[in-house]
């Protein structure tokens, strides 16, 4: 049987390479989205990927897909901070996941030190930029090997 995982970015992602190349690098989203295949491959996982810059499209996805699969790993990039929507769909899915960040949100901005996902999420992994999403596929792996 296949481990299947839904892979959810945010906002402006889809603009990663282009901006602000000094906090988030010069990977493009399909440069990551390839990266994490290569990865995931070689662990005999299967993904979807997501991408939107609107959150009713993120809360719509976790709910339509996110119980199909056997995690999700979301970086909800600016909606941390201020989505109550995009919490309650992960609250409301049974599915374990885990919030990934590129940057430190820690070491960045005020505003950037709460998230409102973290709390109803398996884990965080933030500031490893690719790695974040390699740690958080293999945190899951290993939530889901030990349950």
């Amino acid at each position: 049987m296949t481990t299947t995982f839904l892979v959810i970015h945010g906002p402006n992602l889809n603009a990663l390479g282009k901006r602000e190349t000094d906090v988030y690098g010069n990977n493009t989203l399909d440069d990551i989205n390839e990266t994490i295949s290569t990865f995931a491959s070689k662990n005999n996982l299967e993904l979807t990927f997501f991408q939107s810059n609107h959150e009713g499209e993120i809360v719509d996805t976790i709910h339509n897909i996110g119980s199909t699969v056997d995690g999700i790993i979301i970086n909800p990039a600016a909606f941390t901070h201020t989505s109550v929507a995009i919490r309650d769909a992960i609250a409301s899915t049974d599915t374990p996941t885990i919030e990934v960040h590129l940057s430190n949100i820690y070491s960045r901005e005020e505003f950037r030190h709460h998230s409102y996902c973290a709390p109803v999420c398996l884990g965080q992994v933030s500031g490893l930029g690719i790695n974040s999403y390699l740690a958080a596929i293999q945190g899951l792996l290993l939530h889901l090997t030990s349950h």
